[in-house]
């Protein structure tokens, strides 16, 4: 990765969220939202790299707004994992504090692009 904030955050992430979903499935002997999390954690970070090997701008741009869409499910997982108590607090918000810095850069991301298609 050559210096790709949003490529290397989202890797990061999705690792913190393998290693989540280890501890909630081996420890805490959660299986059900678990997998939902891991899923759309990880998921975000592979439309991020589909999102950089697009064909056009808008392929881009559909790519981008996909890891958008997951990042906004994977808020939802880890709140509900929390509030059922699977996540502690601190947990939750490093978690949540994380993915805000995420979604920050893809909305700026995205903005951007779309403000130079229709310049």
């Amino acid at each position: 990765m050559q210096d790709n904030i949003i490529q290397e955050k989202s890797f990061e992430f999705a690792i913190r969220v393998v290693k989540v979903y280890q501890v909630l499935t081996s420890r805490r002997k959660e299986f059900v939202l678990s997998k939902q999390l891991l899923r759309s954690g990880t998921s975000m970070g592979a439309n991020v790299e589909e999102a950089i090997g697009a064909r056009s701008r808008a392929d881009f741009l559909a790519k981008l707004s996909i890891g958008y869409k997951e990042a906004r499910e994977t808020q939802f997982w880890i709140r509900l994992l929390s509030a059922t108590g699977y996540l502690t607090e601190p947990e939750q918000k490093s978690l949540l504090d994380d993915l805000d810095q995420i979604l920050k850069i893809l909305t700026s991301i995205r903005l951007t692009t779309k403000e130079r298609t229709h310049s």
